[in-house]
């Protein structure tokens, strides 16, 4: 943050002029004292202590592993001794602070190479731009108003990804049931009766098990592992490959194979996706191939063994192991499944494809804009301590920031003070303009 450009009536000077960082107890020389006030560490409540070094509102700033982290305490607190607590704020409005030392590098002033530490000479010595305390106050309340927009707003699009995915469920449940393709059936006079149902292994071929050896890093051409079964889809990422000529031949995929997980965790287990001869594979063990006779379309299969039906089917036939949970072949081809003729199958497949799109497309956006609102909210900050934010108020209220209620009026008094007590610092001297 540069302080070249001083917003009017704002003075430039050295953070150690202002506020002093006092370094927190030893938690060990004090957890015997029982409970009491929280005992903050630099990621927040750590225990509890029955003194406070602090009693009203209070600033405690990481000084050891997070270094630099600002935490914000409503509570009385005692810090330990991986802390600074932010003392004398000569009635400079705490939040005004907050988000100031919020905005300033101060995880970037480490001199360890080993655990992270922020030295406080170091942060002393930083320049910052300090407004009177009246425009202190009405920045405070601006950022106060914004930043908890931003974070409302935050928390409703971080909701977007489980509001969708329950979206994509309640979808694939009406096609499978027959409801997405109701309005199809009268239009085409293709009536609910004409829906086969029966299990799985009516209309499969009877299905494989994945190879058993060992992968290696590099080879000839991927195995496919539980973890490449994404949403449906293959995930060519975190690839094993074989370079063993038997292995290939017997388990050499083709495109339109559907691919169930057999064992997993037990909310895992089941999970399915098509193959599509994107490029050459085989699967591995912990996988099912399965392989549609010509009355099911693989791309429906898929669908139906990704839905809230399925998954409910597998709740109630995995058998559980310590850790995982498996679903045999002889257990999947008991899938109970209704079966449409072709042409609506065909149908249900296109209008999921376009519903799946159009989710995805959501999804998408939504993450885009969790990038966007994660960097407003320091551009806010930089505004706010530029004194953009401020900038019409300031010149409709010169008398709050000029004279007695100036910056340097604050400044003087504050340094007056240290003196008084004899704590000012020789580099904070040095720095009084």
């Amino acid at each position: 943050m540069t302080t070249d450009n001083l917003p009017k009536k704002w003075i430039k000077t050295k953070l150690g002029t202002l506020i002093e960082l006092k370094y927190g107890k030893s938690l060990a020389a004090h957890s015997r004292d029982g409970i009491g006030f929280d005992v903050f560490g630099s990621n927040g409540v750590v225990g509890k202590h029955s003194t406070a070094l602090v009693n009203t509102h209070g600033l405690i700033v990481g000084r050891k592993g997070s270094h630099g982290v600002v935490n914000k305490s409503i509570a009385p607190f005692f810090p330990i001794d991986t802390t600074y607590y932010v003392d004398e704020f000569h009635q400079q409005p705490i939040n005004f602070w907050f988000y100031y030392l919020t905005l300033l590098p101060l995880t970037r002033l480490n001199r360890s190479t080993a655990i992270p530490g922020l030295n406080r000479d170091d942060a002393y010595d930083l320049d910052i731009m300090l407004p009177s305390i009246n425009e202190q106050k009405i920045i405070a309340d601006k950022l106060d108003d914004l930043l908890a927009r931003v974070e409302n707003i935050k928390t409703r699009l971080e909701n977007i990804p489980e509001i969708l995915k329950k979206f994509r469920q309640s979808v694939l449940s009406a096609a499978v049931s027959g409801e997405l393709t109701e309005e199809w059936r009268k239009e085409n006079e293709s009536p609910f009766d004409l829906w086969k149902s029966g299990i799985l292994n009516d209309f499969i071929q009877k299905p494989s098990y994945g190879s058993s050896s060992k992968s290696q890093s590099e080879g000839e051409i991927p195995v496919l592992r539980m973890g490449n079964l994404q949403r449906g889809e293959i995930d060519w990422t975190d690839l094993v490959y074989t370079s063993d000529p038997k292995e290939i031949e017997k388990y050499t995929l083709a495109s339109g194979d559907v691919l169930f997980n057999r064992t997993n965790s037990p909310e895992l287990v089941g999970k399915t996706s098509i193959y599509r001869g994107e490029r050459n594979a085989i699967y591995a063990g912990y996988l099912i191939r399965v392989k549609v006779k010509d009355s099911l379309n693989s791309d429906f299969l898929n669908y139906h063994l990704n839905s809230p039906q399925a998954k409910e089917y597998c709740l109630s036939v995995k058998s559980d192991g310590v850790s995982q949970s498996n679903i045999n072949a002889k257990k999947l081809s008991e899938y109970p499944i209704a079966v449409p003729p072709y042409s609506e199958q065909l149908e249900i497949v296109n209008k999921l494809e376009s519903f799946f799109h159009y989710i995805d497309n959501l999804e998408k956006k939504s993450t885009n804009a969790i990038l966007y609102i994660n960097s407003l909210s320091q551009s806010i900050l930089a505004k706010a301590f530029r004194g953009e934010l401020t900038a019409q108020w300031r010149e409709e209220n010169p008398d709050l920031i000029s004279g007695i209620n100036s910056a340097e009026a604050l400044l003087e008094k504050i340094t007056a003070e240290k003196l008084a007590t004899g704590t000012v610092k020789k580099r904070a001297k040095k720095s009084i303009h």
